[in-house]
């Protein structure tokens, strides 16, 4: 998502986005380890969506 995107939710929306980012993020590391990843740079942009999320929360 973009920033702009984001900051256009509520905060329930946010913490609902952030919770499957997390989950999603939780996935690929699994996925990661048992070498069934084949893009690694997604691992990457999960958590580059969960720093935009938590930055907006705190700036909220």
């Amino acid at each position: 998502m973009k920033i702009q995107e984001l900051k256009k939710l509520n905060r329930e929306e946010l913490m609902k986005t952030l919770d499957e980012s997390r989950k999603k993020a939780q996935e690929l590391r699994m996925s990661l380890a048992t070498s069934k990843v084949k893009n690694i740079k997604e691992v990457r942009g999960i958590k580059k969506e969960i720093a935009k999320i938590l930055t907006i929360l705190n700036t909220k």
